[in-house]
């Protein structure tokens, strides 16, 4: 059948290669000039399989209350009147208790362990290669309350299955050995052995072209203005050069999927949470980390890309903005040269992307209420890593193939 996809980011690449694998005839429609140009271009560089949570938690809300003072606050919240922000800030806070939070912290594990699994397969079967490191994430602690909160994510990833080891300061060391020159700045970190790292921007782009040499159109430089809707069904989409024909639509629009939907009646809780990053040239690979950490006191991950590292995170909710603020760089500044001095902050480049967020942590999968169309969206800090079982997920939905993992409770329908 005749497929369009919404979206050339990693998740509507993702999306177009397991469908054309499946056998569709797939278009890629984007307004940018190539694959993976907003959110999926200077992200973390994480692939956390194991360190997978979902912000909404118990006690973030009082933490909030306490970023909002911080020097370098890992969360900037800038009210507007804007409807959205505030229904969506109402759900993430009924989300902030400890049976939401092991229901939602379940179901991202589900879906990241089974993407861990499909992006091994896709390495194999395509050899791309992205910078990619198999070295796992530290996430690093400064404070002992760190530490023992750090237990309810134990008790998850234990529930799953998932490996872990919990360290001390000189097991933290033995696994990054340039945290020495911090001994005195941690007390401890949560090892999640089988996440991986690498540059998302390079992996989209390379299977955007694997993608093509199996068929797939990609439609670059499209704007797209509504779906095509008759009878209940979604006939095709349209665009600026006209209306395109389709017998299913995959929307994977990032933070714009709910601003596309709102015209066909869905109501998508999918807002863009802001986060920004420094990509540093390094200086000396003595002082720089080995595979990825993840700073919990500034919630920044400080990544090694081959010969650069990637500093990323933090969460600023101001609506559809793409400004850059020197006081963000001043906090991935001083969380990097902190912890890893072995490269030049004054020679990085800066760039922000809008996450997109659902008030649950976890991604929107599978089909609407408009026969026809699905969804494929809001993996807010996750999209590089739940993009190769999401991809999968919704090209046997689409197919009309049972999926290999329970996917029901990941489909819009959870929030009737």
């Amino acid at each position: 059948m005749k497929v369009i996809v919404l979206g050339a980011g990693v998740i509507g690449v993702t999306s177009a290669y397991q469908l054309a694998k499946a056998g569709h005839e797939v278009t890629v429609l984007d307004r940018q000039p190539g694959a993976a140009l907003e959110t999926s271009f200077a992200n973390a560089g994480e692939l956390s399989f194991g360190y997978c949570s979902p912000w909404a938690a118990p006690g973030i809300p009082l933490k909030a209350l306490k970023w909002l003072t911080m020097q370098h606050p890992p969360l900037v919240l800038r009210p507007k009147l804007d409807g959205a922000m505030v229904s969506w800030l109402v759900q993430m806070l009924a989300n902030c208790t400890y049976g939401r939070y092991a229901v939602n912290k379940s179901r991202m594990l589900r879906l990241a362990d089974y993407s861990r699994a499909s992006i091994a397969q896709l390495r194999d079967e395509t050899g791309i290669d992205y910078d990619g490191r198999r070295q796992g994430t530290l996430q690093l602690f400064r404070t002992q309350s760190q530490l023992d909160a750090s237990a309810k994510d134990v008790t998850a990833l234990a529930a799953d299955g998932i490996p872990f080891e919990v360290l001390d300061r000189d097991g933290c060391i033995r696994q990054e050995p340039a945290l020495a020159h911090a001994r005195d700045k941690i007390v401890g970190g949560l090892l999640t052995p089988l996440d991986e790292t690498g540059d998302c921007f390079k992996f989209t782009a390379a299977l955007a072209e694997k993608a093509a040499a199996l068929g797939v159109n990609f439609g670059y430089g499209t704007t797209i203005r509504a779906l095509d809707v008759e009878g209940g069904r979604v006939r095709g989409v349209v665009t600026e050069r006209g209306t395109m024909a389709a017998d299913s639509v995959v929307v994977a629009l990032g933070s714009y999927s709910p601003l596309l939907l709102r015209q066909h009646g869905i109501s998508l809780p999918v807002y863009p949470v802001k986060g920004y990053s420094l990509t540093i040239p390094i200086s000396d690979a003595a002082l720089a980390p080995v595979s990825t950490v993840l700073d919990e006191s500034y919630k920044i991950a400080i990544t090694r890309l081959g010969d650069r590292i990637r500093v990323g995170g933090m969460a600023e909710i101001s609506g559809y903005t793409n400004d850059l603020g020197l006081s963000r760089r001043r906090t991935l500044e001083h969380s990097v040269t902190d912890l890893f001095p072995g490269g030049d902050v004054s020679t990085a480049s800066f760039w922000s992307g809008l996450r997109p967020m659902t008030p649950d942590g976890t991604p929107v999968i599978g089909p609407t209420a408009i026969e026809g169309l699905f969804l494929n969206t809001g993996h807010g800090t996750l999209g590089w890593t739940m993009s190769t079982g999401s991809a999968r997920l919704i090209a046997d939905l689409v197919s009309g193939r049972p999926p290999e993992i329970d996917a029901t409770d990941l489909a819009i329908g959870r929030y009737d």
